[in-house]
């Protein structure tokens, strides 16, 4: 008799949108599930996403449908809890890649519709930060609701879940509106202070690592794995910039009392709620060799090797 854990769960997926990190996540698994006896490989849509002029959402369509991926209609705002779990009953697995943007009850609303659909396996979205060790009343609100969500999960034994910890998104570091590097000005605005460190990975990596955890045999469950394609600290960031680019980098330090007060005079701002997060430094990094994907040997970006494939050549803004 076959041991439970030799027994593959995954392998009728449902994936939660087509964004940032779906693409990546449904290109991997895509690639992967043709190998996989029995894989099949659904992502669900919004009926505005797949009737969107944006010519970025067309691309992202056209794509699913060449790697032979269903789109199954959905929307996670809209339907309730049980329609959602009717849905998600015709699954095994279900993986959560909509990031935030649905709102903050949304994650709640997914999980408990993942359980009621008595779902084998559950990929919650949580591909972030250390939620525990930031702990509750920080100032990322949402951040309670994913507290939340692990509770639920763990307070039940029906629906194995996963969950991948990424640390921000390496490109968010370098982007003009929420990132920490002000390429037009050369400047490296440290959160908290220049020793304060991240650990950030590149969306494609997640989704590279993402298959690979879905895939794994024996399989994981009821685990929460790290993911890491660098952990640096802003004082490195600015080091590693003027290295590979060949000027200088001036540091400036965001103080975690600045950041508040900032956040105070615009309490929904949600830059300004991550960006206070991350300057306390709490669960917001990791070692990196302790990853899964240091442990298996699997190569990353990391940050030097995204500023050379990236920002090599792109002049100064001053």
């Amino acid at each position: 008799m076959a041991q439970e854990d030799s027994i593959p769960t995954s392998r009728k997926i449902l994936i939660i949108g087509a964004g940032e990190l779906g693409m990546p996540v449904l290109r991997n698994v895509a690639r992967r599930a043709r190998d996989v006896k029995g894989a099949t490989v659904s992502v669900l849509l919004r009926e505005s996403t797949l009737s969107s002029q944006v010519p970025e959402k067309q691309r992202n369509v056209a794509e699913i449908r060449s790697l032979g991926i269903e789109i199954v209609h959905g929307d996670l705002v809209k339907n309730t809890i049980d329609e959602l779990a009717a849905l998600f009953a015709q699954y095994d697995t279900v993986i959560g890649c909509t990031g935030i943007t649905a709102g903050i009850e949304t994650p709640m609303k997914v999980a408990k519709a993942a359980l009621e659909a008595k779902l084998r396996r559950y990929f919650p979205w949580q591909f972030g930060v250390d939620f525990e060790v930031i702990g509750r009343g920080s100032p990322q609100d949402i951040f309670d609701s994913q507290l939340d969500v692990r509770e639920l999960l763990r307070f039940q034994d029906e629906t194995e879940w996963v969950i991948i910890s990424t640390g921000m998104f390496m490109n968010y570091l370098f982007e003009p509106d929420v990132g920490m590097v002000d390429l037009e000005h050369d400047t490296v605005k440290a959160l908290g202070s220049l020793d304060t460190a991240v650990t950030v990975t590149t969306p494609e990596d997640i989704g590279s690592l993402t298959a690979e955890i879905l895939f794994d045999e024996p399989r994981i469950r009821n685990e929460i794995l790290y993911l890491a394609g660098d952990t640096v600290t802003y004082g490195e960031l600015a080091d590693t910039l003027a290295a590979v680019l060949e000027r200088p980098f001036k540091r400036t330090e965001w103080s975690v009392p600045f950041l508040l007060e900032q956040l105070a005079g615009d309490p929904d701002n949600m830059t300004a709620k991550y960006r206070a997060v991350f300057a306390q430094g709490r669960g917001v990094a990791w070692d990196k060799n302790q990853t899964f994907n240091a442990r298996r040997g699997i190569p990353v970006t990391n940050v030097r090797d995204w500023i050379e494939q990236n920002l090599v050549g792109r002049s100064s803004g001053k």
